[in-house]
């Protein structure tokens, strides 16, 4: 066996192990997408039948992977972190060689091991972004702008996001081919969409929705905190944001300096997109810090190993977590997720069949745990009460009301059998039994059971 084989067979074994620790955790990015995808088995059409608030590709390669948690779903998040890796590898030595191309598929994988976990280990969409952006910009630096155009036509059916990397290939390869290629892929999926009777869905919950989320951050002092943030993204990530600086150096020419620059600024504006400056949303500048940082090692000699020491960092703070996912005994950070759990086996346990799912708060796991249909389109409760998830446990105030009182009343209209209030025992403002007018259709739900998040109600 060849250097190069052993070297991804053992990353394969690494990325493997680390998400088989949390095969009995599902964490939130990707519980969404998730619950839509078991309802889209069902027969469900996405944003014409399904709520959901982003683009389609996430929820489409999890109806494929079969809409279940579970080990399936690990194994596939560490093939697509392999993947990742190899268009790394593969990138970094056609830009300057093999050792340089090891260096970026090993920092890589490190790096979607050893970082929150939140972000690393789901299959969701700042992850999924991963891999079309590094292609599409390496098919940029190869001079194919179709298939750059096209991989970054694939983003955008993951991420708004997409765009930027549209952005970034037209800087480094401008051509008509490269709007064609986006053209192509995006123009299939609204064709799709159009076909299902689900493009007006997309349009709203995707873009209208989204740019009223995007437009009413819940931090305050946005650009302090968005700083301070970025310092403390760069002061962990110090071993590559230094060894980028080294590799950025040692760029001879200006224009390809700028034009790495360029790169890293555009994927910065993605992460300061809507001002939350959330970890996953850094996912947007690894691939270039990564590749720089490739470089900046193999060109270092006695210093390499004492910035290599910096990446004791992350090894330090996020070992631990795989001891205490495989546990998954108390684990503050799993505390939500073990309560769906709970709840959503005390619904199984009553359920009988043809019974309806309705869950309150943004809690789409206990659809999965629960394998029950759901009674309406609406997978979470974010449009219902107006006010997004990133802050519904804490604030109240919502970013709509006259859209969210109608949706409310096509919630009034439907017959679930059993109601999960997943929200009212973390923010009572927000309890499901506070909203005014949904007092007469709750009327006929009584309580049948909780667990320490959760009331359970059933339809009389």
């Amino acid at each position: 066996m060849n250097k190069t084989r052993l070297f991804f067979l053992l990353l394969f074994a690494l990325l493997v192990a680390a998400r088989m620790c949390h095969v009995e955790i599902l964490w939130a990015e990707e519980t969404l997408p998730l619950a839509a995808a078991q309802q889209m088995r069902a027969g469900q059409v996405l944003y014409r039948d399904i709520w959901f608030d982003k683009p389609p590709l996430a929820p489409v390669l999890y109806t494929v992977l079969g809409g279940e948690a579970g080990w399936r779903l690990r194994f596939a998040g560490a093939l697509y972190a392999w993947l990742c890796c190899w268009i790394a590898w593969g990138f970094a030595r056609h830009l300057w060689g093999r050792r340089e191309g090891f260096w970026a598929a090993g920092l890589l994988a490190f790096f979607l091991i050893f970082d929150f976990p939140s972000s690393a280990i789901p299959l969701a969409a700042d992850q999924l972004m991963l891999a079309p952006h590094l292609a599409a910009v390496w098919m940029a630096y190869r001079r194919r702008p179709l298939w750059a155009g096209a991989l970054a036509g694939v983003a955008f059916t993951v991420s708004p996001k997409g765009v930027l990397v549209l952005a970034v290939c037209a800087w480094w390869a401008p051509s008509w081919a490269l709007l064609a290629g986006f053209a192509g892929i995006t123009g299939a999926a609204s064709a799709w969409m159009w076909s299902a009777g689900a493009l007006p869905g997309y349009w709203d919950e995707v873009w209208r929705w989204g740019r009223v989320y995007a437009a009413a951050t819940f931090v305050e002092a946005p650009l302090k905190n968005g700083l301070l943030r970025t310092l403390n993204w760069a002061g962990f990530h110090a071993a590559v944001v230094i060894a980028a600086v080294v590799g950025q150096a040692s760029r001879p020419v200006f224009a390809e300096r700028r034009r790495w620059l360029v790169w890293l600024l555009i994927s910065l504006a993605g992460v300061a997109a809507g001002l939350r400056f959330f970890p996953r949303y850094y996912f947007q500048v690894l691939p270039v810090v990564v590749l720089l940082a490739a470089r900046g090692f193999a060109e270092m000699r006695g210093r390499r190993r004492l910035v290599a020491l910096l990446l004791l960092i992350p090894l330090a703070r996020f070992a631990p977590t795989y001891f205490m996912a495989a546990r998954d005994a108390g684990w503050r950070d799993t505390a939500m997720d073990r309560d769906s759990r709970a709840a959503a086996a005390m619904v199984s346990a009553a359920a009988k069949p043809g019974d309806t799912l309705f869950v309150w708060g943004f809690r789409p796991e206990i659809y999965v745990y629960s394998h029950l249909p759901a009674a309406t389109r609406f997978l979470d409760s974010q449009p219902l009460t107006g006010v997004p998830a990133d802050r519904h446990l804490t604030q109240s105030t919502p970013v709509e009301t006259h859209e969210s009182l109608a949706r409310r009343a096509e919630l009034a209209a439907s017959r679930p059998t059993f109601v999960v209030d997943g929200l009212g025992e973390y923010n009572r403002r927000l309890a499901l039994t506070e909203f005014g007018d949904l007092r007469a259709w709750m009327a006929v739900y009584r309580e049948v059971g909780r667990s320490a998040g959760s009331v359970i109600y059933r339809r009389e």
